[in-house]
């Protein structure tokens, strides 16, 4: 079966590191749905918006491309488990599987009409980096897809996990309101590596055109720089 992209994801994300490693942990970050001239159809998308939630299949576009499916791994190493404890791959969401497919349930904040790009879905709460390929999109039930009783494994251990995230004044001054809120959401959630705990480790990444810099010292996360555009300042 050939599967082809309907759609591309667009938004602050340029790299994975920092993109939320769940969807709707960062429900401040909205992000573009924009379809393929094929599917750029209107009527397609008739009666979306009576949906407050979308279900996005996927394409993990930075995992190894060239990679035959004879070569894939039946286990993998969750970063919430430190890094170092394997776990069978379909027991987990690794990006690392057979078929790189990615599933994330989104809100949808907006549909937009535009002149150039069609109809353009606007969602919130998405894991995306910008320009992963969409395969298919489907209506959220939530009187079907809400399991109440449904338990997670090792990542029950995680579910409260955020941190405190501090922008000195010097630094948060420089952002509109939206990046900022969108930024602190993403950096609550602990971007850096499971194993990683140096509490002297400067962390960088990428958002929205601006380079961030931070540490973590025991809850907390501290940006110690920002960047755009050439010009630097520091916190």
């Amino acid at each position: 079966m050939e599967i082809h992209a309907i759609a591309h994801a667009y938004n602050g994300f340029s790299s994975k590191f920092g993109i939320p490693r769940q969807s709707g942990r960062a429900k401040s970050v909205l992000t573009r749905i924009v379809f393929e001239p094929d599917y750029r159809v209107e009527e397609a998308l008739r009666g979306i918006e009576q949906w407050s939630h979308l279900w996005l299949i996927w394409g993990f576009s930075e995992v190894e491309s060239k990679r035959s499916q004879t070569e894939w791994t039946p286990t993998v190493r969750p970063p919430r488990l430190g890094g170092n404890k394997r776990v069978g791959v379909f027991a987990t969401r690794s990006p690392f599987r057979p078929n790189n497919l990615g599933l994330s349930s989104v809100e949808l904040v907006r549909v937009e009409k535009t002149q150039t790009e069609g109809v353009v879905l606007w969602v919130s709460g998405a894991d995306l980096m910008s320009g992963t390929p969409i395969f298919d999109i489907k209506p959220y039930l939530p009187y079907t897809d809400i399991h109440t009783e449904a338990t997670c494994g090792f990542a029950s251990l995680h579910t409260d996990y955020r941190l405190e995230v501090r922008f000195p004044d010097g630094l948060s001054h420089r952002l509109d309101e939206q990046t900022l809120a969108e930024l602190k959401e993403i950096l609550a959630e602990d971007p850096r590596p499971q194993y990683h705990s140096d509490a002297n480790r400067i962390y960088n990444f990428e958002y929205s055109g601006y380079h961030i810099s931070f540490r973590v010292e025991n809850n907390t996360l501290v940006v110690v720089e920002v960047q755009m555009k050439g010009d630097k300042v520091k916190g």
